[in-house]
């Protein structure tokens, strides 16, 4: 399988279990990893999938309807990105990089891995 990558979306989102997140927002971050055959040969845009697709999809999930946890985010966006016929696996890693914890820390992710064979 081949690869095609997305990495560090931003955008804002309103997801979490308490009020507060959802009332000011804060910074989601999402990677993408699609997996599908690429076609090296044609130069045609239909035979691949518009990774401009995919970041306006990711962009859609953030900053759409609110969901308690991201997991349920990833999933959203998992989704989404096996709907385009080509994409036979995808990855989504969501970052939290503001979860609401008191200790110090860098990021919390959740990432997970989803195929249109089981």
């Amino acid at each position: 399988m081949d690869t095609i990558t997305l990495t560090g979306l931003r955008a804002t989102g309103y997801h979490g279990v308490f009020e507060h997140e959802r009332r000011e927002g804060q910074p989601f971050v999402v990677d993408v990893v699609l997996e599908l055959e690429l076609d090296t040969v044609s130069d045609d845009l239909d035979r691949t999938v518009s990774y401009a697709d995919i970041a306006d999809e990711v962009e859609s999930v953030i900053t759409g309807e609110p969901r308690d946890l991201i997991e349920t985010v990833a999933g959203e966006i998992a989704s989404r990105c096996l709907s385009h016929g080509r994409v036979e696996r995808v990855t989504v890693t969501v970052h939290k990089p503001q979860a609401p914890l008191t200790q110090s820390f860098s990021d919390v992710s959740v990432t997970i891995s989803r195929s249109r064979h089981v």
